[in-house]
């Protein structure tokens, strides 16, 4: 029989503010479907009531596009903001996923959280994809638009920072830059003060009684997570059992994957930026590039990747 799982859907801005935007529409199911198409001979329908379709009440589509404000003559802005939105919606994705998945280790369903690996890492394929994209601007086309962004700056978006804080990269300065937004700020306070995805492995690793040093099961969640060589060794004895059938050792490969995937989507991020930029300074005050290449080197679950030395 299937376990029965209960969906999350993680705050990070004003609820209210979000369900002011969802219009009611009309349900359905295989029955009415059956007899729409009987009613249509197959074809698609085409005429609906009043100015809109549901199609477009349900995605909110009128919403989404037309958020991609040009404020240059710059031809390539339009698909710079078309190619950020598609990255900011991909980052909530991806929150989504890591949310439902933290919530299946504490509840220590291993087996559930694991069936969401997969898609976490689809995802971010597709999000290192997005650079391939904004790779094609040239600097000269960059240099079009680039002063329209004033200090703007992809680091400023609070939906990524949700998801760095979910997989343990804090910042109490990077999550202060959301303190002034009344919306955002005690979402991404809270976010900042909880136990990350990798903290909630530590415990299930602590439950399933694997020695798990007490300073890494009860610290300041606000600060970065600090390497400890007794959180290495307790995923040495997890290594020890390399068969599909120790859960925790698929576990630790799964959060693997998804570093994996995360550090080269920072990398094309790096190098993309230099390729178009060089070594400028960025917009939101950071010394672009050379700012970069510090991200770059950081790894999510740093003792999954130096357990790998003594394996």
């Amino acid at each position: 029989m299937a376990t029965p799982r209960k969906r999350v859907i993680p705050e990070v801005r004003n609820p209210a503010l979000e369900l002011s935007l969802v219009k009611p529409i009309a349900t359905g199911d295989n029955q009415q479907r059956a007899a729409t198409v009987q009613n249509t001979d197959g074809e698609p329908l085409v005429a609906f009531e009043g100015s809109s379709n549901p199609y477009l009440e349900h995605q909110r589509n009128d919403l989404l596009l037309s958020l991609q404000h040009m404020r240059s003559e710059g031809h390539d802005e339009m698909v710079f903001m078309c190619i950020t939105h598609c990255k900011e919606l991909s980052f909530k994705a991806i929150h989504y996923e890591l949310a439902n998945m933290q919530v299946r280790i504490r509840g220590d369903d291993v087996a559930g959280a694991l069936q969401l690996v997969p898609r976490v890492r689809t995802l971010l394929e597709f999000l290192g994809k997005t650079w391939d994209v904004l790779s094609t601007i040239t600097p000269h086309e960059f240099n079009q638009f680039r002063n329209t962004l004033g200090i703007a700056s992809g680091q400023q978006s609070y939906m990524y920072r949700h998801v760095e804080f979910i997989l343990g990269n804090k910042s109490i300065p990077l999550a202060r830059a959301h303190a002034n937004n009344p919306d955002v700020w005690p979402y991404m306070e809270r976010a900042l003060n909880s136990p990350s995805l990798y903290d909630d492995v530590l415990a299930l690793l602590h439950r399933r009684d694997i020695a798990v040093p007490p300073g890494a099961l009860a610290r300041d969640w606000s600060e970065p997570y600090v390497p400890n060589p007794g959180v290495e060794a307790a995923w040495l004895w997890v290594y020890g059992d390399p068969t599909p059938e120790n859960d925790l050792y698929r576990l630790g490969e799964a959060l693997m994957d998804i570093a994996d995937v995360f550090s080269q989507y920072r990398w094309r991020h790096f190098v993309s930026v230099e390729r178009i930029l060089g070594f400028k300074p960025g917009t939101g005050g950071s010394a672009g590039v050379g700012w970069l290449r510090s991200v770059v080197d950081h790894r999510f679950f740093p003792e999954l990747w130096s357990v790998r030395t003594q394996l």
